[in-house]
């Protein structure tokens, strides 16, 4: 049963209205029906076939007000890369042992930062990682020899995305407590970044729906050709 916030929340979202941008960002937040900082996220459908390799759209960017959430960061390295991973902020640091934890079930952390040395030690840990989005990956700058690079992305605002089956992206893009225009910023960067990344073999309408929602709030759903002009 919805709470009474909850009603007063879809009472103020016009369900046969499609929003800009602008006016998303702000309403998101006057919506908001949770006592905590809730996360504000992007559902982008895209026109894709997320079956063909081509289209299976993927990558990163780095949104320019973060995410508004510390980023738990593992690193899998050799001992030599263990010191400028530890300096950047990593929360972990390690190899053998770390495969060993999700082996058995540890997958307590928000991304996965990997030299390419030691991949092959790590591809098998791909049915427990690849399902939650922790996989390292050279699209997603996770797999890399400039690891405190790496991490000092990751803390700094850096998100990674993929197109799920459905052929649909979600992306958290920041928190209630932002403000409308850091919110409105956020959100044109990761969808600007996905524009990039449109597949030429793409047929039809690319970006063919838009919402943005906080944690159990409705959803408002964006105008795609207010964020395309």
């Amino acid at each position: 049963m919805a709470t009474k916030k909850r009603k007063v929340a879809d009472v103020k979202v016009d369900k046969t209205k499609t929003y800009s941008l602008k006016e998303a960002s702000t309403l998101v937040k006057d919506i908001n029906c949770t006592k905590f900082d809730s996360s504000v996220d992007l559902h982008i459908r895209l026109g894709v076939d997320p079956k063909k390799a081509d289209q299976a759209i993927r990558g990163s960017v780095t949104l320019p007000h973060g995410t508004g959430k510390t980023k738990k960061v593992l690193v899998l390295c050799t001992p030599d890369k263990e010191a400028s991973a530890k300096e950047a902020g990593a929360d972990f640091v390690g190899l053998d042992e770390f495969i060993q934890k999700i082996e058995a079930g540890w997958t307590d952390v928000d991304v996965i930062i990997a030299t390419p040395s030691v991949m092959p030690k790590i591809g098998k840990l791909g049915k427990i990682l690849g399902p939650r989005n922790l996989m390292p990956n050279p699209k997603t700058g996770t797999v890399t020899n400039d690891v405190a690079g790496a991490v000092n992305e990751v803390k700094g605002g850096k998100i990674t995305f993929k197109v799920d089956k459905a052929g649909i992206i979600h992306a958290s893009i920041g928190r209630v407590s932002f403000t409308a225009d850091k919110i409105e910023e956020n959100s044109v960067e990761l969808i600007n970044a996905i524009i990039k990344l449109k597949p030429s073999t793409a047929k039809g309408t690319y970006l063919r729906g838009l919402s943005m929602a906080s944690t159990m709030s409705p959803g408002i759903v964006i105008d795609t050709k207010s964020v395309q002009n």
